[in-house]
């Protein structure tokens, strides 16, 4: 018996080489609805976070960074509805079932301090998301102006991902 498991388990450990070998499937490019539907989400869904953190976060700081993202997002919402347009492209006008569901209903359940620490760990999780996906349409967008826009966005989104890796230690960010 002990001969079958040591037999199995060397046919194992030599396999595993094998799997590493194998290059995981490059993920397939967005296309222009696709980064459309993604910017005009992330936009919809900050600017509504934002607000929320304004009301209920107990940190001055977090409620002026909340703010910030109210006033950026809601200005990139409307750059992104001009450049969309331009391209044929339709823009999203509410936050999908999706994101309120997943996002936006469990951040109404808290308040204080609680808040303040969900709130700024989600934007650090978004903001990285949203700067790979951004970064990736910067270079490899078809839509000249849809590249355009992206790079333009980037600055900005920079801005409020090392605000918000601020925020999470405990120090007051810069740019607010």
């Amino acid at each position: 018996m002990k001969s079958v498991v040591s037999a199995a388990c060397c046919l194992v450990l030599f396999s595993l080489p094998a799997f590493g070998q194998k290059k995981a499937a490059a993920p397939t490019p967005m296309t222009s609805q696709q980064f459309v539907d993604f910017a005009a989400q992330t936009d919809m869904i900050e600017a509504n976070l934002g607000q929320l953190a304004q009301d209920v976060a107990s940190s001055q700081p977090v409620k002026d960074y909340g703010k910030m993202l109210v006033t950026d997002h809601t200005a990139d919402y409307q750059k992104l509805q001009s450049v969309a347009t331009q391209a044929g492209l339709t823009v999203p006008t509410a936050i999908d079932a999706e994101h309120n569901k997943s996002m936006i209903g469990p951040m109404h359940a808290l308040k204080g301090a609680a808040f303040d620490h969900k709130y700024i760990a989600e934007m650090v999780s978004g903001h990285t998301k949203a700067l790979a996906i951004y970064n990736d349409e910067a270079k490899n967008a078809q839509d000249a102006a849809i590249k355009t826009y992206a790079q333009n966005a980037i600055p900005v989104l920079q801005t409020h991902l090392q605000d918000a890796k601020a925020l999470q230690q405990g120090k007051t960010p810069s740019g607010l």
